[in-house]
This record gives structure tokens, C-alpha cells and sequence, in this order.
């Protein structure tokens, strides 16, 4: 079945049967629609470059395994963003994730484009917003998992709360209470750094 792009997200290029069955050309169209998506949101989890690419991996090669397990008339999108906030979960409960996470540095984080000026005549302006873009995800950084990951799916992948529900996991109306909870936690830690 093709998707119509008037119903879903997803464009009509994805052929999601041959993608169950795990035909080459729908394997390769899916791939190529879900990685920007999928290093997205794992680069922006894990805060690291390095460990984003090999999450990233792991991602499609679960996916890869699962393809079986699709429904072909429902949007793939929150399917594929579940597997990848579990590829970090699992990550965050490693133990050489937890000590790289203490090491890492800040220049490896993601956003660094954000941080050069815009080419436009306020190169202070630029300078003074690249400083809060980088202190704000320095700060996300050092949210809980279960924090971060709704603020992230929510605020920088623009996910709706019943989405994030059914990524991590959990009710709305729980993720609804962690994103109020995460976001009051942000605004404490971006207070510290005198934002």
C-alpha cells in the first residue's frame, strides 16, 4: 500500500508493504525519508555527535528486524521515533554511556552551526543568542532521561503530548505532568547559569 500524502505525513514515494516485506527499493526509500528524522532526535537525546551516529545505526538495524511488525496504513513516523528514544534509553542505562556523558565535551554537542553568526551586520546580536542557545542545551543536557526526552520530542521535534505518550510509553496525561515537571526543572537550572 502507498500512502497518500493528503492523509499522512508520510509521501507516497514509501511503498510501506514492500517495506514489510522487506523489498530493497522500500527498505532503501524508507531509510532515506527517516534519517535526518531519526539522527534528529538521537543526536539531540544523547548530546553527542559520535554516539548519535552509531544510535542512529542501531536504530535502522532494529527497524530493519521489526519491519514485519509495521502497519502499512498507519504514519511510520511515531513507530520509528519510539525505536529510537528506546535505542537511548538503553544507552543512558550503559555504563560507558554514563561515564562518556561526565566527559563530553561541549564542542560535540549538536546546534554548533547555531552557535556562528548569521552573516547579518549584528555579529553582537548573533554572539549573544549562540551563548543562550548554548547554555539552554547545555541545560537540557543535564535533565533527567525521562525529562529530556518529552522536553526534546515536544519542543524540538514538535511532537504532540499523545505522540510522546505513545513513544515513551507512558499516558498523556503522565506526560503532560513530566514536560511541566521538565520544563519547571530547565527553568531552575537555566536561572543557575543567569539566564
Amino acid at each position: 500500500m502507498k500512502i497518500d500524502p493528503t492523509q499522512s505525513t508520510t509521501p507516497s514515494v514509501l511503498d510501506l508493504e514492500g517495506f514489510q516485506r522487506r523489498e530493497p527499493a522500500a527498505l532503501e526509500a524508507f531509510f532515506e525519508h527517516y534519517f535526518d528524522r531519526v539522527f534528529s532526535i538521537v543526536a539531540r537525546l544523547l548530546g553527542n555527535r559520535t554516539a548519535a551516529e552509531d544510535a542512529a545505526q542501531e536504530v535502522f538495524i532494529k527497524i530493519h528486524r521489526a519491519a514485519h511488525t509495521l502497519d502499512p496504513a498507519r504514519d511510520p513516523g511515531p513507530w520509528v521515533a519510539m525505536i529510537a528514544t528506546n535505542v537511548c534509553r538503553d544507552l543512558w542505562r550503559s555504563a560507558p554511556h554514563r561515564m562518556e556523558r561526565r566527559s563530553a565535551s561541549l564542542d560535540d554537542t549538536p546546534g554548533l552551526a547555531d552557535r556562528l553568526t548569521t552573516g547579518i551586520a549584528d555579529p553582537e546580536r548573533d554572539l549573544l543568542r549562540s551563548e543562550r542557545a548554548r547554555l539552554v542545551q547545555e541545560a537540557v543536557m543535564e535533565l533527567k532521561e525521562d525529562f529530556r526526552e518529552v522536553v526534546l520530542l515536544r519542543d524540538y521535534d514538535g511532537r504532540a503530548y499523545e505522540e510522546i505518550a505513545a513513544i515513551v510509553g507512558a499516558n498523556e496525561s503522565a506526560v503532560r505532568k513530566r514536560y511541566s515537571r521538565a520544563l519547571a526543572e530547565l527553568g531552575r537550572l537555566l536561572r543557575k547559569k543567569g539566564l
